[in-house]
């Protein structure tokens, strides 16, 4: 993985140099900020692959740095946070987080957390040789380029809602529960990700549907999952 460039961002010192000291033992190249000004500053400088962004940060907090990336940039980011309660979890995954990792963690799990971010988001990348689109009426996704049209109009999805909408998408009218969705698209045993699945689902609603809460596209089969409406 020495292709790899991640940013960590925490305010604690021990946090940062114990993650760089896993991270490198993986050949990725580690940048390091202790709050959010600084991680946007190293963003403009370096074509980063992946950040880890610690949510208690003086000067600029990790959720005000997430709007200030996904302003420009749909690069993973993984949260840290010492808080364990799902409304933190929820809220860092509903701002445009991709994963969410509670302190104190096993620095094992994060690093197979950030490979697992890694392989995704480059098997985004935009450089295949064809031009294949799926069409669901005025909904439109290129799997070459990775873009996604509404009406002709490009909406912005984070890694982890394209492959979400990516997996509806090329299965129209399949009904896939969440547990089949987490498995597939974060390529991790399923366990309690529901409040992780479906604010993924509600976001992409949020960016795809003239009305989210009447959708014309991702639809909810209540009681088994999610599926696009043919």
């Amino acid at each position: 993985m020495s292709k790899y460039k991640v940013l960590v961002v925490d305010d604690e010192a021990e946090i940062r140099d114990a993650i760089e000291i896993y991270l490198k033992n993986e050949n990725i190249k580690v940048f390091k900020a202790e709050n959010g000004l600084e991680a946007l500053e190293v963003l403009e400088n370096e074509d980063l692959h992946l950040i880890i962004l610690d949510i208690m940060m003086p000067k600029m907090d990790g959720i005000k740095t997430t709007f200030a990336i996904r302003e420009e940039k749909n690069i993973p980011i993984i949260m840290l946070s010492a808080k364990s309660e799902d409304t933190d979890k929820i809220l860092g995954l509903t701002v445009g987080a991709d994963d969410y990792v509670t302190k104190p963690f096993n620095p094992m799990e994060l690093v197979a957390r950030v490979k697992s971010q890694l392989r995704r988001y480059t098997s985004l990348g935009t450089h295949a040789a064809n031009d294949d689109e799926i069409h669901v009426r005025g909904l439109v996704l290129n799997t070459t380029n990775k873009t996604v049209f509404v009406d002709d109009e490009e909406v912005r999805l984070t890694p982890t809602e394209y492959k979400i909408l990516e997996l509806l998408m090329k299965n129209k009218g399949r009904v896939f529960s969440i547990e089949e969705i987490y498995e597939l698209v974060w390529k991790e045993p399923y366990l309690n990700a529901e409040n992780t699945v479906a604010v993924h689902v509600r976001r992409i609603r949020e960016k795809i549907e003239i009305n989210p809460k009447d959708p014309k596209y991702l639809k909810v089969v209540w009681g088994i999952g999610y599926k696009i409406e043919k």
